[in-house]
């Protein structure tokens, strides 16, 4: 046990030695990113420890000892009731630590020799305190979920690309990523999951007693994705049209009011205002799917913007009607490069930008807050309108970079490429590039 505590021990004398008996508010900002990195790096190997911890007091509670077990011994019902009133924590919490200590684990034969853990790739990721206990209990849950319909060898090349994939991602981009690393597992499996959202698929409407007309609805993806799309699209228009009339902060309106509008105008639109002005220019649905898929009826396909994927047969529904775009792989396409023959990504290099980027490729926003940014810029730079030369970026993202001294990096060809932010020495003083873009927030498998 103190082996499998030292890195502990020694992140926590770290984590003091730069703070020591300093106020937190006297911390230079480097020492500040520095210090928050230690305390994340630090609960990660502390979960890490109480997963083991957890997993072994289980097994000296399990239920053949009876009354001897330890948690009976010490009073509680079982081992997840003692781990929870211990740690302080919830009976959930408990049980998904007991499950990732298992899972994670050297495990005991028959024979009594010792075997690798279940999840070898998250116990050694987690052990290196690259993973929380929530992220490890997330991949193990998925893992777990398709094990008898996966094959053994696409079952450990997902646990190594997961586990490597979420180290600094937040929850929510970890289960974007895991839900598309499911249907890559289980492709056969994407479709009864699509029954299911279509049976949960409901809107309600009604007005309260203060006259107040309240929606509450759960779409499907293939359902939820053109009203998702054109309120963010008129979300965005409307941001942008505030910040190019500098209009005052006492005038701003919140987001949900402005997606509350949204939804009225475009209601007014399909029902036949006059006003033809509603601003979703270029809002366009886009399904993504391999060509062999589309022709053999095999695999799934994703929506941008939306993490759960859609089986075959809902991308060749949604392809025939209107307002939606196949990205189709392995397929003809447009003119993707035009040189300087023009200034303006066009709609089909923005596309394939999509394809490439997924959206803001620094922070997955989804591609309808994105534009498409020179890298090296048209008037300055006389830098060519083509696709290893533009990035999809949300304004916040272009405007840090331009701010703050990050530069942008596109190496590979076409759509292939891959987007790497390289930060300024301030953030990183070795100046290391970090993975963005699609291969950064989608499941790289």
């Amino acid at each position: 046990m103190s082996d499998h505590l030292a890195p502990l021990a020694a992140a926590v004398d770290a984590a003091r030695g730069l703070w020591g008996e300093r106020a937190v508010e006297s911390l230079a900002p480097g020492a500040l990113m520095q210090l928050n990195q230690l305390l994340a790096q630090t609960q990660r190997l502390l979960d890490a420890s109480k997963a083991r911890v957890a997993a072994e007091i289980s097994r000296q509670s399990r239920p053949e000892l009876g009354p001897e077990g330890l948690a009976k011994s010490q009073g509680y019902r079982n081992p997840t009731a003692l781990i929870a009133a211990v740690g302080g924590s919830t009976a959930g919490d408990a049980a998904r630590l007991v499950k990732v200590g298992e899972a994670t684990a050297p495990r005991l034969t028959l024979s009594g020799e010792t075997a690798p853990a279940k999840h070898p790739h998250v116990a050694e990721a987690l052990a290196r305190g690259e993973l929380t206990a929530g992220a490890a209990a997330a991949i193990i849950a998925m893992l777990d979920r398709v094990a008898l319909r996966a094959e053994r060898e696409a079952l450990d090349k997902a646990e190594r690309t997961l586990s490597a994939q979420a180290r600094g991602l937040s929850a929510d981009q970890l289960t974007r990523v895991i839900t598309r690393a499911e249907a890559w597992l289980d492709p056969l499996g994407v479709a009864p999951r699509e029954d299911e959202q279509r049976a949960e698929t409901v809107l309600h409407v009604h007005e309260d007693r203060t006259g107040m007309v309240v929606l509450n609805g759960r779409f499907a993806p293939d359902v939820g994705a053109p009203i998702k799309l054109a309120v963010e699209q008129y979300v965005a228009a409307v941001l942008r049209a505030q910040r190019d009339d500098d209009v005052p902060d006492a005038s701003r309106r919140s987001i949900p009011q402005i997606q509350a509008e949204a939804l009225s105008k475009i209601a007014e639109h399909g029902l036949g205002c006059a006003e033809k002005d509603l601003p979703l220019t270029g809002a366009t649905v886009v399904v993504r799917i391999d060509h062999a898929d589309l022709v053999e009826g095999t695999g799934y396909a994703t929506i941008d913007g939306l993490a759960a994927p859609i089986s075959v047969a809902t991308a060749r529904r949604m392809a025939a009607g209107g307002g939606v775009i196949s990205a189709v792989f392995g397929g003809d396409s447009d003119v993707l490069d035009w040189g300087r023959r023009r200034r303006f990504f066009s709609d089909a290099q923005r596309l394939a930008l999509v394809e490439r980027d997924g959206g803001c490729a620094m922070c997955s926003a989804p591609p309808s807050h994105t534009k498409a940014h020179h890298l090296r810029w048209w008037a300055r730079d006389a830098g060519p309108t083509d696709l290893r030369n533009g990035v999809l970026l949300c304004e916040a993202c272009h405007h840090r970079i331009h701010d703050n001294g990050w530069e942008i990096q596109v190496n590979g060809p076409g759509m292939r490429a891959k987007v790497k932010f390289i930060p300024p020495a301030h953030v990183d003083p070795a100046r290391t590039p970090r993975l963005g873009g699609r291969a950064r927030f989608d499941f790289a498998a």
